[in-house]
């Protein structure tokens, strides 16, 4: 019976030594995977779960629906992930460059609505303001009652004056061309396929064609930030391209931004692309020229980097300051991004501030993110958000026609995933 006691005892102890240390390994074992998992994270962003976004996007250029892309993603003020993808252009099967110049289209919009709130801030002007205070031509404008039948159709007078508010907001009434009806197809040849020389004769053909509803009446992507344009040269004394370069461009260090492309940077100009009848991408047959332009628009026009259009947010998300120096006020943007259309804004949980897109309800929204995102794109397929709360900013710029939402609702899934703190 003795022996029988030792041989429990002796194996007793022997179960408990390895049990120990085995423990002891499995810790050493986490402890290494979570040092392991940390240097993979940059500023609370893995690393392995953005290579997702990056794996996805180059099977989009595999698979030909994408000719090339440039994705930045920075948090923190840190860039933790910046990548090029396939081809500049398909044509001459040149590869994507991280300094490739993309034509931003309305990305144009955020950048003049700055712009143009900078002005407020130095008194020019107040948001509840009519525009005809300023440019009388905008007294006696007149509704469409009837868009489907386009520009022949019967019309009635404004029942009030279009604001500037209004004009930030697109809740003026105007068109942008995009609707559908016969109206919009109508505005939209008169605006951008017959000649204009400068952005006040665009605006005088805006102002002749009528509104497709009452001012104030409902939110309508507008040309509105075309007047906007107008109203910076008036106010500033200067057109809006040199307003542009001189308070914002060149202190920010946007070199690659502009309504031109200078010759020396034109091989680094990435065209827009298409799909052929046959269903492949191909580059379009037409494209918008890159220099000689001279309406230097609120709407569209300007030309832009990934790195450039990525300073621009980053000052907005460091509350209007870099570099130390202060662009808008903390407070002018708290009224930019905030939502300014009650209602009128149909996108589920999401309202329209003073030149963005605002996220105001995450549930409605059906998508990852922060309530006080706010975003825009461009036709041409280019997108950026920002998110305040997460201090997250992520830019995709391609050059595919026509836009989609598409890419914009993945590059938000993958880049939110990514997020482990």
């Amino acid at each position: 019976m003795k022996l029988t006691l030792y041989s429990e005892r002796a194996l007793n102890s022997k179960t408990i030594w390895l049990l120990t240390l085995f423990l002891a390994l499995f810790s050493l074992s986490a402890t290494g995977q979570e040092v392991q998992e940390s240097q993979e994270a940059t500023q609370g962003v893995s690393n392995t779960r953005l290579d997702r976004y990056g794996d996805f996007l180059k099977q989009e250029v595999v698979l030909g629906k994408i000719p090339g892309a440039v994705s930045l993603v920075t948090r923190k003020n840190k860039i933790v992930h910046s990548e090029a993808y396939g081809f500049m252009s398909l044509e001459e099967k040149s590869p994507m460059s991280k300094d490739g110049i993309f034509h931003i289209m309305s990305m144009t919009k955020p950048i003049v609505s700055v712009a143009f709130m900078m002005l407020y801030e130095e008194g020019h002007f107040q948001l509840t303001d009519p525009v005809s205070k300023y440019l009388p031509q905008f007294k006696n404008l007149k509704v469409a009652t009837d868009a489907s039948q386009g520009l022949d159709g019967p019309t009635e007078d404004i029942q009030s004056q279009v604001t500037i508010h209004q004009l930030l907001s697109h809740t003026a009434g105007f068109s942008h061309g995009l609707g559908g009806t016969q109206l919009d197809k109508e505005i939209m040849q008169a605006l951008y396929f017959e000649p204009q020389k400068n952005i006040e004769d665009r605006v005088n053909t805006l102002i002749d064609l009528p509104l497709i509803g009452q001012p104030g009446a409902q939110w309508y992507y507008s040309a509105a930030p075309d007047v906007l344009s107008l109203l910076i040269e008036k106010f500033s004394g200067m057109n809006t391209a040199e307003f542009l370069q001189e308070r914002i461009f060149d202190p920010l260090g946007m070199r690659d931004t502009g309504y031109n492309v200078a010759k020396k940077n034109q091989k680094r100009w990435v065209p827009v692309h298409n799909y052929n009848e046959a269903g492949k991408m191909v580059n379009s047959e037409q494209q918008l020229p890159v220099e000689g332009n001279t309406v230097y628009g609120g709407t569209h026009g300007l030309f832009s980097t990934a790195a450039d259009y990525m300073t621009f947010c980053q000052m907005l998300l460091n509350q209007g300051s870099w570099k130390g120096r202060q662009y808008l006020s903390p407070k002018t943007l708290e009224i930019m991004t905030i939502n300014q259309v009650g209602n009128l804004y149909q996108a589920p949980g999401q309202g329209f501030g003073l030149g963005f897109g605002v996220t105001t309800d995450l549930a409605a929204s059906k998508s990852a993110g922060s309530v006080g995102q706010y975003y825009w794109g461009g036709a041409y397929c280019t997108y950026f958000f920002i998110d305040p709360e997460e201090e997250l900013i992520a830019l995709l710029m391609t050059q595919v026609q026509p836009y989609n939402d598409y890419y914009s609702t993945v590059m938000r899934q993958f880049v939110y995933q990514a997020i482990i703190d």
